[in-house]
């Protein structure tokens, strides 16, 4: 990429015995201040609108994930009440991610067809009306901040009117919000790792030795 080879970058015995096992994880986040863009929707696309990055380190992912989140200026949740909706095609990949949010500790509370899908597997949720379906309805849960999380996996256009209120209220209202299972994953990583409170604080100095 900048027109140079690898033997021209790396020390040889690198070449020879391969790179060295690094004994940390870092996981670099961009920052997106939502809130600076009137009517703007959560879900990434081609034009980038970062206004810089952070990076976090530790030992394992779920360390590192959060301090990287925490850097970005978003907290993630130790307990509370998660607000999931889902596209028809992530439901079962969903699933882990869900039952592992419960073994937490945290409430479920999902839209109707998302409901429906968690019941057919015994997970417990508690229902809430979209938009159209009356009140209270996933707008008011998040206005009134009785939500801590919220994963939201857009699926086309026929999501796009509840979907796009849900996310917007969310950075509103400055809730925590997920847009892809990659994500939620590992968002539920971070909060294991928080929950354990096993933190190590080094400098890169440390890290690097």
């Amino acid at each position: 990429m900048i027109g140079k080879k690898l033997e021209q970058l790396l020390p040889k015995k690198y070449l020879k015995e391969g790179l060295p096992e690094l004994k940390f994880v870092s996981v670099k986040e961009v920052v997106l201040p939502w809130t600076r863009f009137s009517n703007v929707d959560t879900v990434l696309g081609p034009e980038m609108k970062s206004t810089g990055e952070v990076m976090g380190i530790d030992s394992d992912f779920g360390r590192a994930f959060a301090k990287a989140e925490l850097a970005a200026g978003s907290v993630l949740p130790r307990s509370g009440s998660v607000l999931v909706s889902l596209g028809p095609k992530g439901k079962m990949e969903a699933l882990p991610v869900i039952k592992d949010l419960i073994n937490l500790g945290f409430t479920i509370v999902a839209t109707k067809h998302t409901a429906e899908f968690l019941r057919e597997y015994e997970l417990d949720v508690k229902e809430v009306n979209k938009i159209s379906e009356g009140r209270p309805n996933v707008v008011d849960i998040i206005k009134n901040r009785q939500v801590s999380l919220v994963i939201n996996t857009p699926s086309g256009k026929t999501s796009r009117a509840d979907g796009y209120h849900i996310r917007r209220s969310a950075v509103i209202y400055n809730v925590p919000i997920v847009t892809t299972l990659a994500a939620a994953r590992a968002t539920v990583e971070g909060i294991k790792a928080q929950k354990s409170k096993d933190w190590s604080v080094q400098s890169l100095q440390e890290y690097y030795k």
